[in-house]
């Protein structure tokens, strides 16, 4: 297990990725692969504590999220999960973005399928942008929020990526990042880590029939920041009120912070 004051990795380094083109080019193949049986196998490896766990980071941003003038764009969002929490706790136009297609194709049919179930007037399609969050196609100052759920540890380059979502939110907006830890040293953290580097990779490789994909996932984790480590590198980047919470036996933490006003 490795220490709070250890160096901060760069990146995310999936296997065999010699530059930061690799691992973005990696990352992109997988979870194209993984695509169809994404949702699935996170509530199932989660045992459905990830749906909670985006209810909690929607509750945290309510505030933001019940401006009926507020823009908010969710990052690496996948399926579209975390994009449709958000959009349930209030007014504010919410959007998501990710590189993957598959991934988009299954959020946009999500999104139209809860709309058409819901019983209530239904909401126009989640709006969506095939981008890379390295390289987002909005113009500066956009956004008054913009979140990313078990995203942004694959990115090639952390520091890049903070600093594009700086870019892109308004003075005053807030970044908000939901992610998974390493627990401490005990009972509960040594059962977390015998279940997530023995248990789950089998399992999402048999279903998914994508072993690597799930063989990356605690090696990335592993990899990953600690909470204090994350945020110091949000402060160093030019972010305020920085501030983290964690649940879940310290599993998986919430990192949020603001743009300075300008």
């Amino acid at each position: 297990m490795r220490s709070d004051t250890a160096v901060p990795v760069k990146g995310t380094q999936p296997e065999g990725a010699l530059t930061e083109a690799d691992a973005s080019r990696k990352v992109r193949e997988m979870f194209t692969q993984i695509a169809p049986s994404y949702d699935a196998l996170n509530h199932i490896l989660s045992l459905q504590l990830d749906r909670l766990w985006r209810v909690r980071t929607a509750k945290q941003l309510r505030p933001i999220l019940q401006r009926d003038d507020a823009l908010v764009l969710d990052l690496c969002c996948g399926t579209g999960d975390l994009a449709l929490a958000l959009r349930k706790f209030g007014k504010a136009r919410t959007m998501g973005a990710d590189f993957a297609h598959t991934m988009l194709v299954r959020a946009r049919a999500k999104s139209i399928l809860g709309s058409s179930h819901s019983g209530m007037p239904a909401p126009p399609p989640l709006p969506l942008a095939e981008a890379d969050a390295l390289r987002l196609p909005f113009a500066d100052s956009s956004f008054d929020l913009v979140t990313s759920a078990f995203g942004f540890r694959n990115l090639a380059n952390y520091e890049a990526g903070l600093r594009e979502i700086q870019r892109v939110l308004k003075p005053g907006g807030t970044i908000a990042i939901l992610e998974f830890t390493e627990p401490p040293d005990g009972l509960l953290g040594d059962i977390y880590r015998w279940y997530f580097c023995n248990v789950l990779p089998r399992i999402g490789g048999f279903l998914s029939g994508d072993s690597a994909a799930y063989t990356y996932l605690p090696k990335s984790v592993a990899r990953f920041f600690r909470p204090p480590e994350l945020a110091s590198l949000m402060a160093a980047v030019g972010y305020h009120s920085v501030a983290y919470k964690v649940w879940t036996i310290r599993t998986v933490a919430l990192h949020t912070a603001v743009r300075h006003r300008e």
